[in-house]
């Protein structure tokens, strides 16, 4: 096994609890539906939001209702970087994996999809 960076990210319409906690369940859920990932796997994850979100903590959402209870997890702000995408949340779950970095899907919801054309 190896240690393989997920990355996803998911838009916002309101900075409030509720949409915190909404936006980052789905989020958190998407990527280990679609990574196949158990949780006991997890090393660590890592969620920034854009400074227009601070109502709530993510990592408090992900431990609740995502089962990260023994996952450790940090919570920072992004770069406040001009003509940035708003309203923005972000996650980076680092997994221990036997995929290739190639089979690895990163997930982007919402308006947050413009981020990575790409995949």
């Amino acid at each position: 096994m190896v240690s393989r960076g997920i990355r996803g990210a998911i838009t916002l319409e309101n900075n409030s609890k509720e949409e915190i906690k909404s936006a980052t369940v789905e989020l958190v859920n998407e990527i280990i539906k679609e990574n196949d990932i158990k949780i006991e796997d997890i090393s660590f994850a890592i969620f920034t939001t854009t400074s227009d979100i601070n109502a709530d903590f993510p990592a408090k959402y992900a431990r609740e209702f995502c089962n990260f209870k023994y996952v450790p997890m940090m919570c920072y702000y992004e770069m406040d970087v001009a003509d940035s995408l708003k309203m923005c949340l972000r996650a980076l779950v680092c997994v221990n994996t036997d995929k290739k970095q190639d089979e690895i899907k990163h997930i982007y919801l919402k308006e947050a999809k413009k981020l990575r054309k790409d995949l």
